[in-house]
């Protein structure tokens, strides 16, 4: 995407001398010392009568505002333009960012000196100096920033300062247009591994509903041209007054709903090696291996809210929106941040209206009442794991305390397939071990990982 700063238009009175205001502000030492020498040298003359005087006089005093005049005029006629690839990353990962000027104006430009705005979570601001542009010419510079933080990051506004070719005067012009770069969690590659009671279907994670499972669930639709008389429901066709006739068995993909805990209490700690932002990472990286997968894919947290937010239930609507789904939720995650509630009851709405499939939870500290409520959200899910983790563990380096033990295999008795995560752990391998718990164990469910 390139963002553009294009030329100013015409201006009224008004600006043109609050512009020029603003350009004699701009003179440099060296200019004002040749209007202050100009005007001394034009007084002496008129005192003493000396012609020749007042000639030289003028002459400095002239120079340095046509200098003003000419880059007053100059630097409204230079175009800037940024393009930012890619406008997502990864935390870690670099942007490229490729800054172009153009001199749309007859005249040449002087030197020519460019500083763009960057968070200094980016890096140091960029800077350059370019030669004298040509009329009608161009020049581009790039540069790239990185960052070790998720978050949304404004690029610019691009300033450009601008001399004259004798040093007389010097102006500055910001650019008003800026672009945001979106520093995603890390995500982490995911074994292809399988929970016990996978339903078979059409592709990974598919399935079938039946739309005919008896008189009484029949969702007819309108006779179309061509379908099989064979299908027509005469009920329906009797009630309507037109010809019904019974659906075909729908293709449903299976679903799989991610929970992230943000709850302030429930995490000790910052920064990127902190457990939240573990959590966060994990998340992020079971989403886009879910959609990898073929799955119906939606992100909660515990206060409530559901992205994409969009089809079904707010899960993400079909096969081919997957990658603006995935995207959707990466810019979530790059912006979260911990909520002040300390109860997961709303998460536990959410669930509780039927979010049939594999539910997926990343857990912080859990009381009693909290351990409680994590383990009735079991619900209707298919299968449910949960990645509990110690942030005081996590704080100290230290072993995974007894009390979050304790938290975990109460989960496991309500039918989670729960891990205690404990600190620098690898998702790839608590994946790997969650799947084979899973296996081991009985269940009589449908929802799974491949």
């Amino acid at each position: 995407m390139t963002t553009a700063a294009v030329p100013d238009g015409q201006r009224g009175d008004e600006d043109d001398r609050g512009g020029l205001r603003t350009a004699l502000g701009g003179l440099t030492t060296r200019g004002r010392s040749f209007l202050a020498a100009g005007v001394a040298a034009a007084a002496c003359a008129y005192v003493l009568g000396q012609a020749d005087l007042l000639r030289v006089g003028l002459l400095l005093a002239t120079l340095p505002l046509i200098c003003v005049l000419v880059l007053h005029r100059t630097r409204y006629r230079v175009a800037a333009s940024r393009r930012l690839t890619p406008q997502r990353v990864e935390a870690g990962s670099e942007a490229r960012v490729q800054l172009r000027m153009e001199n749309v104006s007859k005249l040449p430009t002087g030197l020519l000196m460019l500083q763009d705005h960057v968070p200094y979570m980016l890096g140091p601001r960029p800077r350059f100096v370019l030669d004298r542009v040509e009329a009608g010419g161009r020049r581009e510079v790039s540069y790239r920033v990185r960052s070790d933080l998720r978050g949304r990051f404004p690029l610019g506004p691009l300033q450009l300062r601008l001399n004259d070719p004798f040093g007389m005067c010097e102006l500055t012009r910001s650019f008003s247009a800026y672009d945001t770069l979106t520093v995603v969690p890390r995500t982490e590659a995911l074994p292809a591994v399988k929970l016990f009671g996978e339903a078979s279907g059409h592709g990974d994670g598919q399935q079938r509903s039946l739309a005919l499972a008896g008189d009484d669930d029949i969702i007819p639709r309108a006779y179309r041209h061509g379908d099989d008389l064979r299908r027509v429901h005469w009920r329906s066709t009797a009630r309507y007054g037109e010809l019904m006739v019974r659906r075909e068995e729908q293709p449903q993909r299976a679903r799989c709903t991610v929970l992230l805990d943000t709850r302030r209490v429930a995490y000790q700690g910052s920064g990127p090696d902190s457990a939240f932002e573990w959590a966060v990472s994990g998340a992020a990286s079971s989403l886009i291996h879910m959609l990898e997968r073929g799955y119906a894919v939606r992100l909660v947290t515990d206060t409530g809210s559901a992205v994409p937010g969009e089809g079904a239930e707010g899960f993400a609507g079909s096969a081919q929106d997957s990658a603006e789904s995935a995207g959707l939720m990466l810019d979530t995650l790059a912006v979260v941040d911990h909520s002040e509630g300390g109860s997961l009851s709303r998460a536990s709405d959410v669930l509780r209206g039927g979010g049939e499939g594999l539910l997926i939870a990343f857990i912080g500290d859990l009381d009693e009442e909290q351990t409680a409520l994590t383990a009735r959200m079991r619900g209707r899910s298919g299968a449910a794991v949960a990645f509990v983790l110690d942030s005081g563990s996590w704080l100290t380096g230290g072993s995974v305390a007894g009390a979050v033990e304790k938290r975990v295999r109460q989960l496991r008795e309500a039918g989670w397939t729960a891990l205690a995560v404990p600190p620098g752990a690898r998702l790839a391998d608590l994946w790997q071990q969650a799947a084979g718990a899973r296996a081991e164990s009985a269940a009589d469910t449908y929802g799974g990982w491949s």
